[in-house]
């Protein structure tokens, strides 16, 4: 099985928690910042399910109104081979 990519999701369900967003608002936001999201997808990012491309990153920090910088864990976790 491959290590997990996505370092992001617990971060962007946090951010979304504490701004008090819905899956379907945030997918909405994306979709206007021009990203087409389902909100299923939304969830499979959240729970490190799907990966995100650096643009998709760019455009979830700007539709949580966050620093792309804070969707990034504190402490990285460890690679595996």
């Amino acid at each position: 099985m491959k290590a997990n990519r996505n370092v992001i999701g617990p971060q962007v369900r946090k951010a979304r928690f504490e701004k008090e967003i819905r899956q379907e608002d945030l997918a909405a936001k994306c979709g206007v910042l021009g990203w087409d999201i389902s909100r299923g997808t939304l969830a499979k990012i959240e729970t490190e399910i799907r990966c995100v491309t650096d643009e998709e990153l760019w455009i979830l920090a700007k539709a949580l109104g966050v620093k792309l910088e804070s969707l990034y864990p504190s402490k990285m976790p460890p690679r595996k081979p």
